[in-house]
Parts: structure tokens; C-alpha cells; sequence
């Protein structure tokens, strides 16, 4: 039996992003963003509201992305939970924020991976905007690497965001090969 939940969104899981900008005085901002994803293998699309996240997207025309990893759960949370409008979220977490050597946005260095990206399009979505940005580098962490130099995510340990319940978790077990499983289909 099945039972109707309304309008409610329900998908599992929602990324949990972290996204770096510097305002137009060149201070570094960070911002937990769950409503994203990659949308080509070279581009990315992150929906936000009205933040200091968003004004500095658009005076920048860049931004980078970082999965949140469980080794910084807390940072994360704290970067959704603070406004950048009224403090510095980058010395209140204690973070290390470098500049890109590709884009004009800021890399949190204890986030494994980032992906550096310039503004492609920008569209409004009812109040919200919509940042298409061109992956144009993706920096990792060699810890988190596996022998043949791909991103190993048992060793990132990279969490999700359980809108249902209001908590992360960590990606979990392998319990399939894709473009593999299916074969006992064909």
C-alpha cells in the first residue's frame, strides 16, 4: 500500500555543496547549497536565493564548488546557517580559503575536492537564480585518489543532505556496477 504525500519533494539525496565567492572587496564567503548538481560533465548548476552568495556570483562571474566530506560536517552546517551579509564566515570557521588560480573565487583548502567554475548562464526562477558555471579545473586532495588516479569516494567520504529527516549522512556502500548491472536484464 502506498499513501500520498502531497507536493513534497522527497528525493534522496540532495548534495551538499559548499560554494565560494569573494564580494566585490575581495572577502571570501562560503555557502552550503543543496539544490545542485552537475548538468554535463563540464558544467554545473547551483540554485540560490536572495544571499551574499548571490550578489558575489554576479559581480564575479565565478564561483567554486566543494562536496561537503564528514571530517567537516560542522563547518558545512555552520556556512547554511550563517548570513555572510552580517558576518565573516570565513575567520568564523577557522577554514583555510586560498585564491583559485583559475577563477576569481576563493578554494577552501580541507574540502578534498573543488570544482573552480566561471558563470556560463545566470536565469531567474521565481525569486531564486540559477548559476550555470563551466567546470573549468577540479582540484583534489591525493589522499582521497585511488591507484589509478580517480576520486575514491569511500576514502572522501562525501555527505548528503536527508531533507525528510533534516540530517546528513555519509554516501554509502557500492551495490552495483553501472552499465553493469543491468546486463542480467539484457
Amino acid at each position: 500500500m502506498k499513501k500520498d504525500l502531497g507536493s513534497a519533494g522527497e528525493l534522496f539525496p540532495q548534495s551538499v555543496f559548499i560554494v565560494g565567492s569573494y564580494d566585490e572587496d575581495g572577502v571570501p564567503n562560503a555557502m552550503n547549497v543543496a539544490w545542485g548538481g552537475e548538468c554535463t560533465r563540464n558544467e554545473i548548476a547551483i540554485n540560490i536565493g536572495d544571499h551574499k552568495t548571490t550578489d558575489n556570483i554576479l559581480a564575479k562571474g565565478a564561483f567554486t564548488v566543494a562536496p561537503a566530506d564528514a571530517a567537516h560536517v560542522i563547518e558545512a552546517d555552520y556556512f547554511g546557517m550563517a548570513t555572510g551579509r552580517k558576518v565573516n564566515k570565513a575567520e568564523a570557521s577557522g577554514m583555510t580559503f586560498v585564491r583559485s588560480e583559475h577563477v576569481d573565487a576563493p578554494v577552501i583548502e580541507e574540502f578534498p575536492l573543488t570544482m573552480e567554475c566561471v558563470v556560463k548562464d545566470v536565469q531567474d526562477w521565481g525569486g531564486e537564480k540559477r548559476f550555470i558555471g563551466e567546470i573549468v579545473n577540479t582540484r583534489v586532495d591525493e589522499s582521497v585518489l585511488d591507484a589509478e588516479g580517480h576520486v575514491d569516494f569511500d576514502k572522501m567520504r562525501p555527505i548528503v543532505y536527508d531533507s525528510t529527516r533534516r540530517i546528513y549522512r555519509v554516501v554509502g556502500e557500492e551495490v552495483g556496477g553501472a552499465w553493469n548491472a543491468g546486463k542480467k536484464l539484457m
